[in-house]
């Protein structure tokens, strides 16, 4: 059996040819090919009416089983406030310099081929940043928080193909920010507070920190 129709049979499938116009050696091959088209059932396919409720039924069954609800408790974004007190930091300064002195590298790594350890900020925060933007190729955000960078923190579709979505830890203070939707339209967020950037553009405010740390 043939894997696969010479070019020009296929284009003799889709109509740009016709069985006379194919090359001798290739009309045998042409007649044989439209013989299967022809005897394929084209016939529509028609699904029951209880299909949709059963399919919802089954997704909702699914969705409130133990293990997806725990699940969805352990994923879901919660606000994190981390201190670091200064006797700790000090002490952890101290023990780094004794394994120094007694000639021992610091491990940055806990194995190969892990992320490096990353002391968080005082008084971080998880923020969600949303935005509603239909039609968009790509969007990122950049602020104050990322030296203005569009491509440092790019958003991801979230379900509907219209909203995107990132969530990052913010440190303790005043954030000015931005959409970019396609590397050229810098779109302020309709949720949040905009200033005067000094240079004819309006910029998006979040406070963080405290009583003033909230996700978007």
């Amino acid at each position: 059996m043939a894997t696969g129709y010479h070019p020009l049979v296929k284009r003799l499938l889709d109509g740009e040819l016709a069985l006379a116009e194919l090359p001798p050696e290739l009309q045998a091959e042409g007649a044989e090919a439209l013989r299967l088209l022809a005897a394929m059932d084209r016939r529509l396919v028609t699904l029951p009416p209880t299909l949709d409720a059963r399919v919802i039924a089954a997704v909702r069954a699914r969705a409130a089983s133990p293990s997806r609800r725990m699940l969805r408790w352990i994923t879901e974004p919660r606000e994190l406030h981390l201190r670091v007190h200064p006797w700790l930091l000090g002490a952890g300064l101290a023990a780094a310099a004794l394994v120094l002195l007694l000639g021992g590298p610091v491990g940055l790594y806990h194995r190969r081929g892990t992320l490096p350890m990353v002391a968080a900020a005082p008084e971080s925060v998880f923020v969600r940043f949303v935005l509603y933007a239909p039609g968009a190729k790509q969007v990122g955000l950049a602020g104050t928080f990322n030296q203005w960078d569009q491509s440092a923190t790019p958003l991801v579709r979230a379900g509907n193909d219209a909203v995107w979505t990132v969530t990052l830890a913010l440190p303790a203070g005043q954030h000015q920010y931005a959409f970019v939707v396609d590397g050229r339209r810098w779109v302020t967020d309709p949720a949040a507070p905009a200033v005067d950037d000094g240079f004819g553009r309006r910029n998006s405010v979040i406070a963080v920190g405290g009583a003033a740390g909230r996700v978007l």
